[in-house]
């Protein structure tokens, strides 16, 4: 019998799960760009943790084990700023990372407090050369609405969404 992807609310006691994973899966993205001081591969536990404290993550698990992540917060002008989408390589192009797309902006679209300011875009952004990311988050109905160089070998590209 074949065990099957489950996703759920990501909380403390994944964090050390999600980093491993993290630095993993950004180990293309610094081959692509030539740049190994990514921000993913430098994050502390702590800060990761600081992250999952003061938005959304969501873990995507075959059994125990934790193969896909994405983590996001909603800002006070409504954006809600996803970061992170990571997939295992060996879980990759099986549609997973739609999976967690589609749920962090079903979290965010549904959390609805009197007070609380309510999300009115989805905003994410990735490298120039990305081009699985870029084909990804266009299917999902992503348009590119900013760039902005960070150095000769990297151009981030911000693509965005109505909520």
């Amino acid at each position: 019998m074949g065990l099957s992807v489950t996703i759920s609310a990501a909380d403390a006691q994944d964090a050390e799960h999600i980093l491993k994973l993290q630095y993993l899966c950004y180990q293309s993205e610094a081959e692509l760009y030539g740049d190994w001081s990514i921000e993913p591969l430098t994050q502390s536990l702590d800060a990761l943790r600081a992250e999952l404290g003061e938005g959304h993550g969501l873990v995507a698990r075959l059994g125990d084990e934790v193969v896909a992540s994405v983590r996001a917060r909603l800002d006070e002008d409504g954006t809600v700023r996803i970061a992170k989408l990571i997939v295992h390589p060996r879980m990759q192009r099986h549609g997973l990372g739609g999976r967690l797309l589609d749920g962090i902006e079903r979290h965010f679209a549904a959390a609805t407090a009197p007070a609380a300011t309510s999300a009115k875009r989805f905003q994410l952004f990735t490298g120039h050369r990305s081009e699985g990311n870029l084909r990804l988050y266009r299917s999902k109905g992503y348009a590119q609405v900013a760039t902005r160089e960070l150095g000769p070998k990297l151009t981030l590209v911000t693509l965005e969404k109505a909520a």
